[in-house]
């Protein structure tokens, strides 16, 4: 069986991985159109603060492991052209080699990843204006990182805006985040950004909420960030305004795409076309909680993504079971804990709810070190069943975002999470647990 996979990162990988485990008779090729295999996206902010010493320290396998030790044919500088599903061909070029490839296969996964939004502002072509969601990005960053540069102006308060604006900071360098929203962090509701923006300023983030960038000014070098408002002196522009589905190549296919691009795939990544999938960032998970197919790309789902196609693809018939939306982010001493729906996400889908919020200890309130914990519970306004939650504190967040994980994956009540029995000591938590407490108050 040939078995053709379109990109080697996080889906793709995974896929390949679960194919040569479950057909022993494989012959898996994997495309990059990159120079890197298998690495660890979200290590990058942390590569550029030097708290991870390296890019090589996020490379999971290299290329040339894949080809060596698990004899997959993993090509580096690839990229994928046109898909013809009636032939069953992949068409492509070899940047290195400078010439056009063609191959077939008997299936086909499209991990192509996705891309940084990127608008056609005037100024782009500028030196010292980056993405980043590559290792080459993140070299390109740490070569353009001198003593020059003492102010860094960044575009959008999403993931990657939160974490590079302390990296830069633990550089030294000033930071200004412009953010055309009215509150940064937009995964989380209004009152609980506050506490994050509250963060960004004591950190000496000059925050710039309601404001438009529209071009960028220099001579060869970037110097100033024009908005719909004003402009902004600086020495280097990171944008971090989200990604996009890598899926403009296949706009020539009769694949089933959503608005934005994503690839609409079954529970078993399967796309419209016949032995055609498509896992990871550039194709859509179930979300739960909404009932629907929707578009959060995260490293936690490629993998599981890829892992199932690459078990269906081999014969293995195994269903993906959908996401509840949980993400967690470290910013300062802060930690920024969500899953499930906001009220934004409730009030778009017209589900009725019900909101529950508390300030608690994240552990018993008479032993020593407790921190606050500002929490944040909804449940429907009608069945009491939980549809999310936003957790913001030093500590014990994890804990409990992955506890409201698990319930909302169960498809749980409020009254059931406070039957949940959940570890008690005085160092780690009170003999009712703060979601406990809150979901107490309901009956």
């Amino acid at each position: 069986m040939r078995y053709v996979i379109i990109g080697g990162v996080a889906a793709g990988m995974s896929a390949a991985m679960e194919i040569i485990r479950t057909d022993d008779s494989a012959q898996v090729t994997v495309l990059e159109r990159g120079d890197d295999y298998s690495y660890g996206q979200c290590g990058l902010p942390y590569v550029i603060s030097g708290v991870v010493p390296s890019v090589e320290a996020v490379v999971a396998r290299t290329a040339e492991a894949f080809r060596e030790k698990y004899k997959i044919d993993a090509r580096v500088n690839t990229e994928v052209t046109n898909i013809d599903a009636e032939q069953q061909i992949v068409y492509g070029t070899d940047a290195k080699a400078n010439k056009d490839f063609q191959l077939n296969y008997d299936r086909l996964l499209i991990a192509s990843g996705s891309d940084p939004l990127v608008p056609e502002w005037k100024g782009m072509e500028l030196e010292g204006i980056h993405t980043l969601k590559t290792i080459t990005d993140t070299e390109a960053i740490l070569k353009d990182l001198d003593e020059n540069i003492k102010h860094v102006t960044i575009v959008g308060g999403g993931y990657i805006g939160l974490e590079v604006a302390e990296s830069f900071r633990s550089l030294g360098k000033e930071v200004t985040l412009i953010q055309r929203g009215k509150q940064i962090a937009s995964i989380f509701d209004q009152d609980m950004a506050e506490l994050i923006q509250e963060e960004a300023r004591e950190n000496g983030i000059q925050l710039v909420l309601g404001e438009s960038v529209e071009a960028f000014a220099g001579d060869d070098r970037v110097e100033t960030v024009i908005t719909d408002k004003q402009v902004h002196h600086t020495d280097l522009v990171l944008l971090g305004m989200g990604v996009r589905p890598n899926t403009g190549f296949l706009k020539n296919t009769n694949l089933q795409m959503t608005r934005q691009g994503a690839i609409h795939v079954n529970a078993y990544m399967e796309t419209n076309l016949e032995h055609i999938y498509a896992a990871g960032d550039c194709a859509t998970q179930y979300h739960i909680v909404k009932r629907l197919d929707d578009h959060i790309p995260l490293g936690t789902t490629s993998n599981k993504q890829g892992r199932i196609a690459g078990a269906n693809m081999a014969g293995n018939p195994l269903p993906f079971k959908g996401i509840v939306g949980t993400s967690i982010i470290k910013f300062f001493g802060l930690t920024l804990g969500r899953t499930g729906i906001t009220e934004k996400e409730a009030s778009r889908l017209r589900i009725p709810y019900e909101v529950l919020t508390r300030k608690a200890n994240s552990h018993a309130g008479y032993y020593p070190g407790g921190e606050i914990l500002h929490l944040k519970l909804l449940y429907h306004g009608k069945t009491n069943e939980l549809l999310g939650g936003q957790i913001i504190g030093k500590e014990g967040v994890d804990k409990r975002i992955d506890v409201l994980a698990t319930a909302l994956y169960n498809q749980m009540t409020i009254q059931q999470l406070a039957d949940l029995d959940l570890s008690y000591a005085p160092p780690y938590n009170g003999v009712w647990d703060p979601l406990q407490q809150m979901a107490r108050k309901t009956f």
